[in-house]
């Protein structure tokens, strides 16, 4: 459906002169920053355990179909490395990432000056990486630096359903140029 949009092009793939009419995936649409930065246009959303892009899509928009808009909006170029796992696949990935999930992976402690509080359990923004022999430093295991990765990638943006007919549009006319 998502490629659907995109204009074919003349490519000759094996470079004898005989052309095929392939999509343009190549084709790429931006999202304006001080778009991107509209909170009046967004919902902030957590994906839950197993929650795929087209599942999320049809319990906002009501059409599975629109999971492209999520994935655009969210920078979503992987969707298996890029969304978030369930909890079974994110067992499996870091037994097969690390020979010891449960070593440090690196060691951190609270900014002394900046942002010294956390805006919730899942933020760890006013935590900065530091020595082991640092006062105050604290070790992170692989396992729970892996789990921080995916909390970070359940908290996405929606476009509110209101501005989706207006969106799709725009991205029809940017694509096709």
């Amino acid at each position: 459906m998502f490629f659907s949009r995109f204009p074919k092009i003349a490519y000759d793939i094996s470079g004898d002169n005989n052309y095929k009419l392939v999509t343009d995936i190549l084709r790429r649409v931006k999202i304006k920053s001080a778009i991107r930065d509209n909170t009046s246009l967004f919902d902030k959303y957590d994906i839950q355990n197993g929650e795929s892009p087209e599942t999320v899509a049809y319990k906002i928009y009501g059409d599975a179909k629109y999971h492209w808009v999520i994935l655009l909006l969210n920078d979503v170029t992987n969707r298996y490395y890029d969304w978030p796992l369930d909890n079974y696949a994110f067992e499996e990935y870091v037994k097969n990432k690390y020979t010891n999930p449960g070593a440090v992976h690196h060691y951190e402690k609270t900014q002394s000056s900046g942002r010294t509080t956390s805006n919730g359990p899942e933020d760890y923004s006013h935590k900065i990486e530091v020595n082991s022999d640092a006062v105050g430093a604290q070790a992170v295991s692989n396992y729970e630096y892996e789990r921080r990765l995916q909390e970070q990638k359940r908290q996405i943006k929606l476009l509110d359903p209101a501005y989706l007919p207006s969106f799709e549009q725009e991205f029809n006319k940017l694509v096709r140029k």
